[in-house]
């Protein structure tokens, strides 16, 4: 229902009946609620706001919205609570178990199959047919989806558990959970823990890999994405990080095939490189106190320092396609490490065979660029960082290619500002549009006409300043930025880099927990950081991971920690102020926490 955006018809302030309708309507559809968790979902002195909306097919739908974040929609006279709602009382609902991979199909919009519940040992919850009800994963009790039971438990089982089994309505990274202050899922371990761990370990692994294979048969589902360069599409890895975006894999075919001597085909020549920075990250990179690694971090900063100067890593290129499945092939095949899955969607590196014959016969090439870690004077028990160095760039767009075609820049083209500003004041001089009467005025010609006015301008304008020109200029232009981490290539990607997101969010009995997301982007371990934070302000923190991203985590902290956030990513990461978001939600002096 919330798969795609929805139109707000009102928003106005409950009045004092509707409060109280509201919280009879409440304890009758959901018994299991006591008067008092009543009460503090529809408290009696706070602001509640009732939200009428349009969901994109046109059902009218009624929110009820505390503390900006929706609680309750009821739709057809029928109330339903929200994840938000769920996460402080998890019991509210009877719920079915899936598999994490599951949860990005019901993001998209499907319904929850049978073949796709994970029956507990406990067995399936009693149900009748319509009855309300929610959905978690196995390795958390927080819900992550709200519906309706399309059948009841008993016909769910005469059946053999085929066919369709909730008709969702809501989930975790849906248009109304955007609604509200978008925070992640509390990790709630299950009550049969124990159980479901095993029942993982026996299931898990080959639910996994025919999830996978789906999703490697499956077009990208976001048609809009560029699978080659957007890290946040779920069907591609960043797996790249040296690799430019326009010209990184031609360069690379050509790097590939420069040894004439060397009869491989490319793609064994990049299984064999990464073979080598592989083996070359394990014995000189990782240290046993650092597992368990998160792969995507193993891949980003060991495996990609390890890579010969001259060389690009592109597992997209190799036989693998996918780092999950190259650590795979290391660890079935060879032995050489453990992966498992430590948090929903997330692997890590948990154990490394260090007397492997083959890892002690390896020598490291000559030309390989390791860089020798220096001395730790952070104190935080981690190897040495250095932020990357972030500039603006401008791709030619394909408007004003007639604009720069004389200095042989097409559509695409990376520029830096300043080569912009040469090749426009180039093209004036060329052609002589200098006013004569004033020189700080350009003169309009057909093609600056065509590239830089609009089409009300067009009789009118004649003459633009030289700072309107540049201007006019690069707004036409598509922004993209450019990161330069330590001994690797460029990467440039379209838009401008997210910052750093800080933010604040109530869990249960309304305690506090910080939230940081998008570390990976500059080139930060989430988990390294997770630790020094903890060590600093003595409070347990998670990693929860994004879906639809299988390298993403959010970091979760206990209470409001982000005065120390951001004195960790300031003062120790050295991240640049403009890059780091949400600041400002820091604790005041004197403020109770």
């Amino acid at each position: 229902m919330f798969a795609k955006a929805f139109r707000v018809k009102s928003n106005t302030v409950i009045k004092g009946s509707d409060r109280r309708k509201l919280k009879t309507d409440i304890a009758a559809a959901f018994p299991s609620l006591s008067a008092e968790e009543v009460s503090e979902l529809v408290p009696n002195k706070e602001e509640l706001n009732v939200v009428k909306v349009y969901a994109h097919k046109g059902d009218a739908v009624t929110l009820y919205v505390l503390h900006k974040n929706p609680m309750f929609f009821e739709v057809d006279k029928h109330l339903f609570p929200t994840v938000y709602t769920l996460w402080r009382y998890p019991s509210a609902l009877p719920t079915f178990m899936t598999w994490p991979a599951v949860l990005q199909k019901l993001i998209g919009g499907a319904d929850l199959m049978l073949p796709g519940v994970v029956v507990p040992s406990c067995g399936l919850p009693e149900v009748k047919q319509h009855d309300c009800c929610a959905v978690t994963v196995v390795s958390s009790r927080a819900p992550v989806a709200v519906g309706t039971a399309t059948t009841s438990s008993a016909d769910m089982r005469s059946v053999g558990m085929k066919g369709r089994g909730v008709s969702v309505l809501h989930t975790y990274m849906d248009t109304l959970w955007a609604f509200g202050d978008k925070s992640a899922p509390p990790s709630i371990p299950h009550v049969d823990i124990e159980g479901l761990q095993e029942l993982e370990g026996e299931n898990g692994g080959e639910e996994r890999d025919e999830e996978s294979k789906k999703e490697e048969d499956e077009p990208c589902p976001n048609s809009n994405c560029d699978q080659a360069t957007d890290a946040s599409c779920p069907n591609v890895q960043e797996l790249s990080l040296c690799e430019r975006e326009q010209e990184g894999g031609e360069q690379g075919e050509e790097e590939t095939q420069e040894d004439p001597e060397d009869q491989r085909t490319p793609q064994e020549q990049m299984d064999a490189l990464l073979l080598q920075c592989f083996l070359h990250a394990l014995k000189s990179k990782v240290k046993k106190s650092e597992l368990p690694l998160l792969t995507s971090t193993f891949l980003r900063i060991h495996m990609v320092s390890c890579c010969p100067s001259g060389k690009q890593l592109d597992i997209k290129k190799s036989s693998f396609k996918k780092l999950s499945k190259f650590l795979q092939s290391m660890q079935q095949q060879r032995g050489l490490v453990r992966v498992k899955e430590l948090s929903k969607g997330v692997e890590s590196i948990v154990e490394v065979d260090w007397k492997n014959q083959e890892l002690r016969r390896f020598q490291a090439p000559e030309d390989s660029r390791v860089e020798e870690a220096s001395v730790d004077v952070g104190g935080e028990g981690e190897k040495p960082y250095h932020p990357p160095e972030i500039s603006m760039l401008f791709s030619v767009s394909a408007r004003l290619q007639p604009l720069f075609l004389d200095a042989n820049k097409r559509k695409g083209a990376v520029l830096q500002p300043a080569e912009v500003r040469n090749i426009i004041t180039d093209f004036v001089k060329r052609n002589e549009l200098v006013d004569e009467n004033n020189k700080n005025y350009v003169l309009i010609n057909p093609t600056l006409c065509d590239c830089l006015l609009e089409k009300s301008e067009y009789h009118e304008v004649e003459a633009l300043k030289w700072d309107d020109l540049f201007s006019r200029t690069l707004d036409k232009m598509q922004q993209c930025h450019q990161m330069v981490f330590p001994g690797c290539a460029p990467v440039i990607k379209k838009g401008h880099i997210e910052p750093i997101d800080i933010s604040v969010a109530s869990r249960g009995s309304n305690k506090k927990v910080t939230l940081i997301k998008n570390l990976e982007l500059y080139g930060l371990d989430p988990t390294a950081v997770s630790a020094a934070l903890q060590r600093r302000v003595q409070a347990s923190s998670v990693l929860n991971p994004i879906p639809g991203s299988k390298e993403k985590v959010i970091v979760q902290i206990q209470g409001n920690q982000v005065q120390h956030v951001g004195k960790l990513l300031l003062d120790y990461y050295q991240i640049p102020h403009k890059y780091i978001q949400g600041l400002d939600k820091a604790t005041k002096p004197g403020k109770k926490k």
